[in-house]
């Protein structure tokens, strides 16, 4: 297969006359990395973030640039100051002024630019604002913050606990329900809540705050990766929706998230518009005449990746009905046209993400992309500006026409840093996996390929589960780091994966260790017999959470197949795992119970089983701030290999949580395992 990025890597190339290298996680955590477009309301410009890598403070910073969207190629400048962050970018309703915010006074607060002038800051509050939401008359701002809901409105008497806290000399914690940490964040008292704020006519917050989710015990948005996109406005900007998870006693085995539709500026409680809807509600859109409401739904409560249904609410009439309910796919991210008679959307497909429309009366689904990843979109009169990237080409901005044709790329912020990379080439493959189910794979070759030359090979295990690992360019788990250091490159979609049909993904629940593995070892030998360049006999297993889950399982259960294991916060013992991890439906879905009322559910594929059979030598590592897979299981894995003699390491991070992030965490990680694959799968190592 070969990518559009490929065609322009090999027209620069030849113009250049440079030599072609190959890529490398060096690359990888510098590559400047395109998100969240914001299209001006004529249309003739875009606005997005661009994060970069600050390798010597050794994090990223976010900027704000814009893209005239009405000349062909032009080119993108820089709204915002390199040296500060600045991000959530929104127009008001004439385009004149840009909000975004922005932590360059110290806290992050509200900023605006107008025209070519100094930006303004619209909030002076006295705590972090996390997200906002412009009214579409511009008139009402709606902010999120972190506080105590006893000093409900009252910010400053959150700002006073804050710094008391701070000051005190003990430092027990007293905690009388979950959750006591989430994700990687210990949990102080405060919740997440929605405060409106009316907007003289200079754009510049005035007058006391409104609190729109007094009565929510939860937060909003939901965490840990909530955003306002989990906030909405009605047209005529008299009416807010927003999600919410009542926290209670459940908080932390619970899925059950609701809308709820406040009256503005500030009046009255919050009315729970999904009573009765068991699982997660999220994606609030409302229709430009205000008749209507559309979202995502799940059905089942306690699964986090159930099929996202699309949902349509008559708000006047309160009549409910699912639109395209023979899709069998899972939306992400709403988008509606303004005559209310299109949604537009993302989801896994086959192993690509591709961009939809949707007919809201007939239901009818029609692909926008076929190719490569979309990663969000803003929706114009005739095209959206995406998003997309693939298996060798990083994120960037694409125009994809509403009405069918090809996308055209709109930047091409990583081509000099690329300009003497070489990709290695990727095929996807398909093969009949556990119960005859056609499954699907990848091959990514080594960069500097010879035919008839054969070459060790990585299989790579997504986490998730209910995830993909298809054609779309990782920042973390890019097979491309592999190829250029002369690797093939396998990752299979097994039973579990999305894009393939909600009863697909619903195959591992209870099975972890099962479909699963019978997918993996199918598709590999699969590979093996398609590609004769795939040296199996020289190669290793590499994977992370769920992934590293079946580097475990694989060290016990397929214990020959492998010269060498990398485990990355994966679960090392299942029993445990559902006491100490955070947001407990996970276990409890995935093993059909508790671990006390069903024992034997947890026991059944537990790696901590099988570690007499434990044979190869495996590298584990971990950040100490994971808390959905806490570190005592990475821990406990390096101390049954150690116990067992068989060779390993163990990398860990006192600053990192479930994902190594940091730029120079990220590239000492790459390195400990480009040396753990050498010394396995070199020259001078020993046979299988």
């Amino acid at each position: 297969m070969v990518s559009r990025f490929m065609v322009l890597l090999a027209a620069l190339l030849a113009w250049s006359g440079l030599q072609a290298r190959p890529f490398d996680v060096d690359d990888l955590v510098r590559l400047d990395r395109v998100s969240d477009p914001q299209l001006r309301p004529d249309g003739k410009a875009v606005v997005y973030t661009l994060r970069e890598t600050d390798w010597d403070s050794n994090k990223a910073r976010r900027s704000l640039w814009l893209l005239p969207l009405e000349r062909a190629n032009a080119q993108p400048r820089r709204l915002t100051a390199p040296g500060s962050n600045a991000e959530g970018a929104q127009f008001s309703a004439d385009g004149r002024r840009l909000y975004f915010l922005s932590s360059r006074g110290g806290s992050s607060q509200v900023w605006l630019l107008e025209g070519e002038g100094e930006a303004r800051a619209v909030t002076q509050l006295p705590v972090d604002v996390s997200g906002f939401r412009l009214a579409p008359d511009g008139r009402q701002l709606v902010v999120a913050a972190d506080v105590f809901i006893e000093c409900g409105a009252d910010l400053d008497c959150t700002r006073q606990r804050i710094d008391a806290t701070a000051a005190r000399k003990e430092s027990g914690k007293l905690h009388d329900k979950l959750f006591v940490r989430h994700w990687d964040t210990w949990a102080d008292g405060r919740r997440s809540q929605l405060f409106r704020y009316a907007l003289d006519p200079d754009g510049i917050v005035a007058g006391p705050a409104g609190w729109l989710t007094k009565g929510i015990d939860g937060d909003v948005p939901t965490k840990p990766f909530g955003d306002l996109s989990e906030v909405a406005f009605s047209a005529d900007g008299r009416s807010l929706v927003f999600t919410a998870r009542i926290a209670g006693l459940g908080e932390a085995w619970s899925t059950n998230t609701d809308l709820y539709r406040v009256a503005l500026p500030a009046s009255g409680a919050p009315v729970n518009l999904t009573d009765g809807m068991a699982g997660y509600d999220a994606n609030p859109v409302s229709s430009a005449d205000g008749r209507f409401l559309y979202w995502t739904s799940m059905a089942r409560g306690g699964y986090e990746s159930d099929r996202r249904r699309i949902m349509e609410r008559n708000l006047a009439t309160g009549a409910t009905r699912e639109v395209a309910p023979g899709w069998d796919r899972s939306p992400d991210m709403l988008a509606l046209a303004s005559d209310g008679r299109t949604l537009y959307t993302f989801a896994d497909d086959l192993g690509q993400r591709k961009a939809f429309a949707i007919d809201t009366r007939s239901g009818a689904v029609r692909p926008l992309t076929t190719a490569g990843a979309v990663g969000g979109f803003a929706l114009g009169k005739d095209r959206l500006v995406a998003v997309m990237d693939d298996l060798d080409s990083p994120a960037d901005l694409w125009s994809v026409p509403l009405r069918g044709g090809e996308p055209v790329r709109l930047t091409r912020h990583n081509a000099a840093r690329l300009a003497d990379v070489e990709f290695g080439a990727y095929e996807q493959f398909n093969f009949a996996g556990a119960g005859g189910d056609t499954v699907y794979g990848w091959v990514v070759k080594p960069t500097g390929f010879q035919a008839g030359k054969r070459y060790p090979v990585v299989l790579i295990v997504h986490g998730g589960p209910q995830g993909s690992m298809g054609n779309l360019f990782h920042y973390r788990w890019n097979p491309q780091t592999y190829a250029g250091k002369g690797y093939a490159a396998v990752f299979i979609d097994f039973h579990g994966s999305t894009g393939y049909g909600q009863a697909f993904t619903d195959a591992i629940r209870g099975d972890w260790g099962g479909k699963p593995l019978e997918d993996l070892q199918k598709g590999w030998a699969a590979a093996a017999a398609r590609y004769p360049f795939l040296d199996t006999s020289r190669a290793c297993a590499l994977g992370a959470s769920y992934g590293g889950y079946m580097m475990n399982w694989i060290a016990g259960s397929w214990n020959d197949g492998f010269r060498c294991i990398v485990n990355h916060a994966g679960i090392f013992d299942s029993r445990f795992m559902s006491y100490s991890t955070e947001e407990l439906f996970f276990d409890e879905w995935e093993h059909e119970g508790t671990a006390y009322d069903r024992p034997e559910n947890y026991e059944k594929q537990n790696p901590v089983n099988l570690v007499a059979k434990w044979r190869t030598p495996t590298l584990v590592s971990h950040g100490m701030q994971d808390f959905r897979v806490p570190f005592e299981q990475g821990l406990a894995a390096f101390t049954a290999l150690q116990r067992r003699g068989i060779p390993s390491e163990f990398l860990w991070f006192p600053d990192e949580n479930h994902w190594i992030l940091k730029p120079r965490n990220s590239v000492q990680w790459h390195r400990a395992v480009e040396s753990w694959l050498a010394r396995w799968t070199g020259p001078e190592a020993p046979a299988k």
